[in-house]
C-alpha cells in the first residue's frame, strides 16, 4: 500500500509504513497488534530499512510527508535504519520517538514518553524476538519468524548492526506456531528470518534448518505447503536436501543469496561460496527435485568490479537457469569495509544494474514459457492472482476463494506472470 493510501485513513488509526524486506513486513504486522494492545492512537510508525542509502532516503522523505499530511499524529521511527543511526532520525523535527529493533515491540514502548530515543546495543541481545513469532499473516499464507540477526560479516552489509547476532526460536515453539496457524485455516506457511539457514547454531546440540523443516513436516501433517524465504547458498544441509527430495509439501522454490557470479568479487564481498559452489548446489537440488525453480539476489557494480567480472555474474543467470532476480545497484553503507574500497562511477553501476535486470526479465520469460500448457496448483493470494508451488505468479480467470489451493491450466504469459484459468477436473468414475 502506498504512503498516501495509508495516511488517508482516519486520524485515530495507527498506521505502520514498511520499508525493505519480507521480515520487516512481517514484523510490521506485529507492531500493529502491539499498538492496538497498548491503546496507541493517532500515530504513524515507520519500520525502516538500512540495506541501501536509497531505502534510508525514502524513509526520511516519507516521514516529512506524513508530518505535512497528519500534523497532529505522533511519528515513531524504528527498524534497522533507526537502530544503526538513531541520531539522524532524532535530529528530524518531525520525529517524536525513535525505537531500536530490540525495543520496538515491547509492551508499552510506543506510549512511553520518558525518552525520545530508546535504542540499545543490538549486539547485547541474546533472546529471539519471541513476541514477534505471531506476526504477519495475510489472507493467503502465514509467516513464522524462526530466526533473527546474522553472525556473518559480508563487506557490503550493514544489517548485522541493525539486527544483531543470529538468534533462533526453539524448534518446539516453531512447530506449535505452525500447528496453530494450520488449524486457523492457512494452507501455506513461510519460514522467515534474516539468515534462516543459520537457524539452530545457537541452540543446544546445534540442530539444522533441515532438521527443523523435517520436524514441522512430520509433526504437522495437515499442513499442505511449507515454504522457505531467502537462504544462504553456503548453508544448505543434508536434511534439507532430503526434505526437498522426499516431501512434496516443501515448496520447490529456493531464493538464493548469491550477490555475484565472479569468484574475486565474491571473495571481496566475504561471501562463503564460490561460483562453482552455487552451480553445484543448483544442480544437486535439481537432481533430487527437478521441478525446483531458483531466484537470486545480486549486487551490481560492487567496488573493483571489472566488466569481465560483471559478465561472469550475467552468465551465472544463464548457467544456473535462474528464474527470478532481485537486483540491487551497489550502495556504499558507512561503516562497512566495502565503503572504503575503490568505488565505481554511479553511471556504471546503474548501467550494470539495468543490464542485470534485463537478463532477469529474459530469464523470467523463459521460465514462464515453460509453464504454458501445464496445470499448476496455485495458492490464491487475491481475486484473480495465485502463486504456484515454484513461485510462478498466475493471473487467472475463474472462481476461487482467497487462501485456497486450486489447479490452474496455464494458457500463456505476459512476460511477468503466467496467464491461466481455474482447471475443471473430470470427476472420477
Amino acid at each position: 500500500m502506498t504512503l498516501p493510501a495509508l495516511l488517508a485513513a482516519a486520524a485515530a488509526d495507527v498506521q505502520v509504513v514498511t520499508f525493505g524486506c519480507r521480515l520487516n513486513a512481517y514484523e510490521s504486522e506485529a507492531l500493529r497488534a502491539r499498538a492496538r494492545a497498548d491503546g496507541v492512537e493517532n500515530a504513524v510508525v515507520f519500520n525502516t530499512c538500512a540495506v541501501t542509502n536509497e531505502a534510508v532516503r525514502q524513509a526520511r522523505q516519507a516521514i516529512r510527508k506524513a508530518r505535512r499530511e497528519r500534523p497532529g499524529a505522533r511519528l515513531i521511527v524504528t527498524g534497522c535504519a533507526a537502530q544503526i543511526d538513531p541520531a539522524a532520525f532524532a535530529a528530524m523535527p518531525e520525529v517524536d520517538l525513535v525505537l531500536g529493533n530490540a525495543e520496538k515491540a515491547r509492551p508499552g514502548a510506543m506510549n512511553d514518553a520518558s525518552a525520545r530515543v530508546r535504542v540499545n546495543d543490538i549486539m547485547s541481545v541474546r533472546e529471539t524476538a519471541g513476541h514477534l513469532i505471531d506476526g504477519l499473516r495475510d489472507r493467503a499464507r502465514a509467516f513464522v519468524e524462526v530466526q533473527n540477526g546474522c553472525d556473518h560479516r559480508c563487506t557490503f552489509c550493514i544489517i548485522p548492526f541493525g539486527r544483531g547476532n543470529s538468534r533462533s526460536a526453539a524448534a518446539g515453539e516453531v512447530v506449535e506456531q505452525v500447528r496453530k496457524l494450520t488449524a486457523q485455516g492457512y494452507l501455506e506457511v513461510v519460514l522467515t528470518g534474516v539468515d534462516i539457514t543459520s537457524w539452530g547454531s545457537d541452540l543446544p546440540g546445534q540442530p539444522t534448518l533441515g532438521q527443523l523443516v523435517a520436524r514441522i513436516l512430520k509433526l504437522v501433517p495437515e499442513l499442505p505447503r511449507l515454504r522457505l524465504s531467502s537462504i544462504d547458498a553456503a548453508e544448505i544441509d543434508p536434511d534439507l536436501m532430503r526434505c526437498l527430495a522426499e516431501d512434496p509439501r516443501l515448496m520447490p522454490y529456493l531464493h538464493l543469496s548469491l550477490q555475484a557470479g565472479d569468484d574475486m568479487i565474491l571473495k571481496r564481498m566475504k561471501r562463503r561460496h564460490s561460483r562453482a559452489d552455487a552451480l553445484k548446489l543448483i544442480a544437486d537440488v535439481r537432481a533430487v527435485r527437478p521441478d525446483t525453480a531458483f531466484g537470486a539476489d545480486f549486487i551490481a557494480g560492487f567496488p573493483t568490479e571489472t566488466e569481465a567480472m560483471f559478465e561472469n555474474t550475467l552468465q551465472l543467470v544463464e548457467d544456473g537457469g535462474l528464474s527470478f532476480l532481485h537486483v540491487f545497484p551497489f550502495s556504499p553503507r558507512p561503516g562497512t569495509p566495502a565503503a572504503r574500497m575503490p568505488q565505481l562511477q554511479r553511471p556504471v553501476i546503474k548501467d550494470r544494474a539495468a543490464r542485470l535486470r534485463a537478463a532477469g526479465e529474459r530469464a523470467l520469460e523463459r521460465h514462464l514459457q515453460r509453464q504454458v500448457g501445464r496445470t499448476l496448483t496455485g495458492l490464491v493470494e487475491r481475486d484473480g492472482v495465485a502463486r504456484a508451488e515454484d513461485f510462478t505468479e498466475i493471473a487467472y480467470a475463474g472462481e476461487a476463494a482467497v487462501g485456497a489451493i486450486v489447479p490452474m491450466t496455464i494458457t500463456g504469459h505476459d512476460g511477468t506472470r503466467a496467464i491461466g484459468k481455474v482447471a475443471v477436473l473430470e470427476a472420477a468414475e
